[in-house]
């Protein structure tokens, strides 16, 4: 059994790297928000609550967007 990446294998990796960077592309260039909640908590009493915001975008599309 051959452990040796074939032509079939390379070309899927090829291809999923440009599908990554196709997708960070275009959220870079289109802006993304992504938010979360994460509450710490012992016998239902909350201790810790954090309210999470990202902002990830490039440069020019924030300054351009007004961000």
């Amino acid at each position: 059994m051959s452990l040796a990446p074939t032509a079939d294998t390379r070309s899927a990796d090829l291809q999923r790297q440009v599908a990554l960077l196709d997708l960070v592309d275009r959220i870079l260039e289109k802006g993304a928000v992504i938010r979360g909640q994460l509450v710490l908590s012992v016998a239902e009493v909350e201790l810790v609550k954090l309210d999470l915001s990202l902002l990830l975008g490039a440069v020019d599309t924030l300054q351009r967007l007004g961000r």
